[in-house]
């Protein structure tokens, strides 16, 4: 109750209260909201992060139309197969939305499950393209892949002003290889050169165990930039070998890399001047809840504790969803409620103001940070570009 009274206190906070948040009343005992998310198995750090987020918002807004709100929790088990049944089981607990989950097999199968019982989902930190392409009752509040691969383009060109560039991805690798085809296709349009790539480097991620050959390849190319999308422990690998053998151009990683185990993994010399782009900046406000999200989190986590980008977008996902319901003013119309939600336009979150386009997917800023004496700090703001955004229709 104090935590809630300190964060409606200023008349901003009252202005976004009154026009997402304010109950509205229906005659239903609770509402519910499925919790869609790995809570054992290889992924159940993950899912534990997204679920942060999103029990933080629930204990700041625990009602939509005048009811209690009820998580309604089902485990995945980081397991696709279980994931089917799971997503079947929240169809019978008749939740009116469901948020999750994190890994992009898992809410795949769920997909026809969810549209056949006209059931909207949210993903949250879930990029794959598939999740929402031609499945109008999915939607996600992280950005796509190709949003990053673009985004980091634009700030090798304009911000480190390079004019060549070094891929380094791991094989068979559908994340890599489709952020790095973003990444090759904007620094070339914008370079003007066919050949501003000047080496494409692909390893075995699973055999893989030295990185010197593909290294000194890089090396004498004389590329300025190297980008490779890769997970934080291949990044921390490949950032010291790169660092033992002199390797000067910069490297450039996906939020992946959004972690303060890069710099403990890598070392504070190899990390530094490494950058990596982002979804979320927990030092900057960029809507009137960042402020508060943050707040709160420091209030109940400690105040020395930084919310990472899954916690905010879990924060986000459910505040779409309750004010989704409260502008539906019903739990029970699984059809009204995806309309709803399908035409969020500008709502404040506490990672960027969210539109979602008429694929369900966020159009939102992206922030690039980079490693400066051990920490990461923001060195680049790529701002969408939002066309006639009101002449889209998202009634599908």
């Amino acid at each position: 109750m104090l935590l809630i009274f300190n964060l409606t206190g200023c008349a901003t906070f009252d202005n976004f209260k009154s026009t997402f948040i304010d109950d509205k009343q229906e005659p239903e005992a609770t509402v519910r909201i499925g919790v869609f998310e790995p809570l054992s198995g290889k992924d159940k750090e993950m899912g534990a992060m997204e679920i942060r987020g999103i029990e933080l918002a629930y204990e700041m807004f625990p009602k939509a139309l005048g009811k209690d709100v009820e998580l309604v929790y089902a485990d995945n088990k980081s397991d696709m197969y279980v994931a089917e049944s799971v997503a079947h089981e929240l169809v019978s607990k008749r939740v009116s939305v469901v948020l999750g989950s994190y890994g992009s097999a898992n809410s795949l199968v769920a997909v026809k499950i969810f549209e056949e019982a006209k059931l909207p989902a949210i993903a949250i930190t879930n990029t794959n393209p598939l999740v929402t392409s031609y499945n109008p009752y999915y939607f996600r509040v992280c950005l796509l892949d190709s949003f990053q691969g673009v985004a980091l383009a634009k700030y090798a060109v304009e911000s480190l002003n390079a004019s060549t560039a070094a891929i380094m991805r791991p094989e068979n690798d559908d994340y890599a290889i489709a952020v790095a085809q973003t990444f090759s296709d904007k620094f070339i349009q914008m370079t003007g050169n066919a050949n501003a790539i000047a080496v494409s480097c692909d390893y075995e991620s699973e055999k893989k165990k030295d990185f010197t050959e593909d290294l000194n390849k890089i090396k004498e190319s004389g590329a300025q930039v190297v980008f490779l999308p890769v997970k934080l422990e291949d990044a921390a690998k490949i950032l010291k070998e790169a660092k033992k053998l002199g390797v000067n151009a910069l490297f450039l990683g996906t939020d992946q890399w959004d972690s303060t185990k890069l710099v403990e993994l890598a070392g504070a010399s190899a990390a530094e001047n490494v950058s990596f782009s982002t979804v979320f900046d927990p030092n900057t406000d960029t809507t009137i809840m960042s402020d508060s999200f943050i707040k709160a989190y420091k209030a109940k986590y400690g105040q020395d504790a930084v919310p990472d980008s899954a916690a905010a977008l879990g924060f986000d996902a459910y505040m779409i969803a309750i004010d989704s319901l409260n502008k539906t003013g019903t739990a029970l119309d699984g059809e009204a409620l995806r309309a709803t939600i399908a035409n969020t336009r500008e709502f404040p979150g506490s990672s960027g103001t969210i539109t979602l386009d008429i694929n369900g997917d966020p159009i939102k800023s992206v922030v690039v940070k980079k490693i400066v004496g051990g920490q990461a700090v923001s060195a680049y703001t790529m701002e969408p570009a939002i066309v006639n955004i009101s002449e889209i229709s998202l009634q599908q």
